[in-house]
């Protein structure tokens, strides 16, 4: 009966060639070995800061990235429209404007319906430009939808997991809406 002699390998971590002497060996010798572990270590420790930095996000802190989300999601949703407010296309920054801002109207922070692609000007120096954005999102979305939004509201308090699935969910709208540009 002959032994059969194991195959020819590549070292992880300096890709010279060698004969493994035992069964599952991936480098070829002690200082690969450390090398590999070390490797191994940091990444798992990596991993764990990951995560404690999950654990240590505040509400205010996922709502801050949900928020981000969100306005790239409007920003990209009515990126061939021109401004709400003004009607012009322009070079320069453009925001997701709040019709309701979320301070007066917290509930519709995430209410598609009242946020809307926004010039920084109209947005930052005239405040939201609120009169001719309110006659631009009438002729957008109708009437109707503008009464439900100047209407009564119940107040919303949202949880963290609650936050996470509207993040995730505006990810989500993000990937088809780049998928369907594609």
């Amino acid at each position: 009966m002959t032994i059969k002699q194991p195959r020819q390998k590549t070292c992880k971590i300096c890709r010279e060639k060698f004969i493994p002497t035992k069964p599952l060996q991936s480098v070829c010798g002690f200082d690969c070995a450390i090398a590999t572990a070390k490797k191994t270590r940091e990444v798992k420790e990596r991993k764990e800061h990951r995560e404690a930095k999950v654990k240590l996000k505040s509400r205010a802190d996922w709502f801050k990235e949900a928020q981000s989300i969100f306005n790239q999601y409007i920003r990209l949703r009515d990126e061939k429209e021109p401004c709400i407010s003004c009607g012009r296309f322009h070079e320069g920054q453009y925001h997701a404007g709040h019709y309701l801002t979320t301070g007066a109207h917290p509930e519709l922070r995430f209410n598609e319906l009242n946020v809307h692609k926004q010039c920084a000007p109209c947005n930052n120096f005239l405040s939201g430009n609120i009169i001719k954005y309110r006659q631009n999102l009438i002729n957008k979305i109708g009437l109707q939808q503008v009464l439900f939004l100047e209407g009564p509201h119940e107040p919303l308090k949202l949880t963290i997991d609650e936050i996470k699935d509207i993040k995730a969910l505006y990810k989500q709208k993000i990937k088809e809406l780049n998928e369907a540009e594609a």
